[in-house]
């Protein structure tokens, strides 16, 4: 739905949508601005002006989101998982976003500690680390030590984060909606939808109360693998703006040489992190989604220390079962069968060209069909496959989106600590366990026993909601929606042509009056003046007609 009123009428979002403008115009996007319906927030001593470095476009993209700061950060690094809305040079280089930021000054962190935890950290903890360990545009993380020696780490919001945040949504969703009404692109893509997906993912990020949730989630999920460790976190002290955590140690995992000098093999941290991917998405149906080296610490005994549980994709059940079948129908080199799975996953819409879509699958299908899994890299397979939803203008729902980064994403860690690693061969065995676990025979009675269930009280509820629609019926109550995709265009030629059609009506009556008047001879009584101001009216009359008609003759037939 479009906002019912202009989203810059609020004084923070037009200071703030003011310094967007500024930024993308001084990084020499002024062409972005106006596509985004900044346009009026633009600077006049910028308007025809902008940056002079010779950049790509995309390269000046990426610098001007890290200048805005936290939100635009975490929306250009979403847009890097969307390789089926933008060009591969854009998705590559907003892929580079690094959400880091100057440290806020401690007397800032020991303030909010104490309006959220009552007391003064020094009171709080046994020791509290003025220094910071890590410091990002949403949070700073510090190091500290409990009364009973046991080492956290305390992750605090930075003052003005979740305000900011707000401000810079609205703008966001305002851009889509505009673009939406007046774009091609937008009118294509379900903007709004992508960031009101984009607004609950960094909502749930400023809120550490449901990163501990999901941290605690995990930990649960994992419970008696040893070869994972989820810290626990402290939730005495913990509040949405304060996250303690216990604190994990370890290399990181991509520090190769120190993994090399403790003697931990790398192939066994490869398959260890590639196995706690797999049973993310295909056993629990959610997963981490920031798998990223720094996220990652190693253990003495090959186990993967895990922090960071602010952003996590969801992958119903579903979904799963959807994505499993469409990895069969690609193995099986069956092409009308990936697209049908495709198509049932919402990739697909009314615009689609399945013809054309199914074609390109054939040529994507024939491309690597036939190469044993050795041979096949996840992250190229998926790369090409969003290369034909691009080329298609076609849209991935965001979980599936989210999920083939992070499977590039864990492959290029697997690949990093064992060149000779094989992100498919090792992935095989687990998708086979789990469509066979779908298919058992207990599986199979309890999805026939649940649908036994449902027919059994659709089949109670029956008469109850005929009888309700019936007297509905009767009262006059029921209403059709009737939603048109094409309506808009359609809308606005209309407009077009009843605009050209009065404009028409208006110089017809217009000449037809200047000539009765100048005919009639009723001017001259009127002065000379007069009389020559009337004509020279008709001629350009004439003339501003001959072209009307021509604009008419030229306009495209539709």
């Amino acid at each position: 739905m479009l906002l019912a009123r202009p989203w810059f009428t609020d004084g923070a979002v037009i200071r703030r949508s003011r310094e967007v403008a500024r930024v993308l115009t001084g990084h020499g996007l002024g062409a972005l601005v106006d596509q985004t319906g900044l346009r009026r927030f633009r600077p006049l001593r910028l308007r025809a002006h902008g940056s002079q470095e010779p950049l790509h476009q995309a390269q000046r993209l990426r610098a001007a989101l890290g200048e805005l700061g936290a939100t635009f950060i975490k929306f250009g690094q979403t847009l890097s998982t969307r390789a089926d809305l933008f060009p591969a040079e854009v998705v590559e280089e907003l892929a580079k976003l690094q959400d880091a930021a100057p440290a806020v000054p401690v007397e800032a962190i020991r303030r909010t500690i104490l309006e959220d935890l009552g007391a003064d950290p020094d009171s709080v903890f046994a020791h509290f680390d003025p220094t910071p360990i890590a410091s990002a545009s949403i949070g700073q993380v510090h190091g500290a030590r409990l009364g009973d020696g046991r080492e956290v780490v305390v992750k605090v919001r930075r003052p003005g984060a979740e305000e900011q945040v707000e401000v810079d949504l609205q703008i966001l969703a305002g851009i889509a909606d505009w673009a939406t009404v007046q774009t091609e692109f937008g009118r294509i893509y379900a903007l709004r939808p992508l960031v009101d997906e984009f607004a609950y993912t960094i909502r749930n990020e400023l809120d550490y109360v449901r990163e501990g949730r999901n941290a605690d989630r995990f930990r649960r999920a994992f419970d008696g693998d040893d070869q994972v460790w989820i810290p626990r976190v402290h939730w005495d002290l913990t509040t949405r703006r304060v996250l303690t955590m216990e604190r994990i140690t370890g290399i990181k995992v991509s520090d190769l040489t120190m993994l090399d000098q403790v003697g931990i093999p790398r192939r066994v941290v490869a398959e260890n992190a590639v196995r706690i991917f797999l049973r993310q998405a295909l056993d629990f149906g959610y997963f981490h989604a920031d798998p990223h080296p720094g996220n990652f610490f190693v253990q003495p005994d090959g186990a993967l220390g895990i922090v960071d549980f602010g952003m996590v994709g969801r992958l119903p059940e579903a979904l799963r079962l959807r994505l499993l079948r469409a990895g069969l129908a690609a193995i099986q080199e069956d092409p009308e069968g990936l697209a049908e799975e495709l198509y049932s996953l919402g990739v697909a819409g009314p615009r689609a060209d399945r013809q054309g879509f199914q074609r390109d699958l054939d040529h994507l299908i024939g491309h690597f069909g036939g190469r044993s899994l050795r041979e096949l890299s996840a992250t190229a397979v998926t790369r090409e496959l969003t290369g034909v939803v691009f080329r298609h203008r076609l849209q991935l729902p965001a979980e599936l989106a989210l999920l083939f980064r992070v499977i590039a994403m864990s492959e290029g860690i697997g690949l990093r600590l064992d060149p000779d690693f094989h992100y498919l061969e090792f992935a095989s065995p687990f998708l086979r366990r789990r469509w066979d676990r779908h298919h058992a025979l207990p599986a199979v009675a309890g999805r026939v026993g649940q649908a036994a269930r449902e027919a059994a009280e659709l089949g109670v509820e029956m008469p109850r909601r005929t009888g309700r629609l019936m007297a509905r019926l009767e009262r006059g109550e029921l209403q059709l929606n009737v939603r048109h995709e094409g309506m808009a265009a359609f809308s606005r030629q209309l407009q077009r042509m009843t605009n050209r059609l009065s404009l028409a009506v208006i110089l017809a009556a217009s000449v037809v009056a200047l000539g009765l008047a100048i005919g009639a001879g009723v001017i001259p009584g009127r002065g000379e003046y007069i009389e020559w101001l009337f004509r020279i009216a008709l001629p350009f009359s004439l003339v501003f007609g001959a072209a009307l008609l021509w604009s008419m003759w030229r306009a495209p037939r539709q």
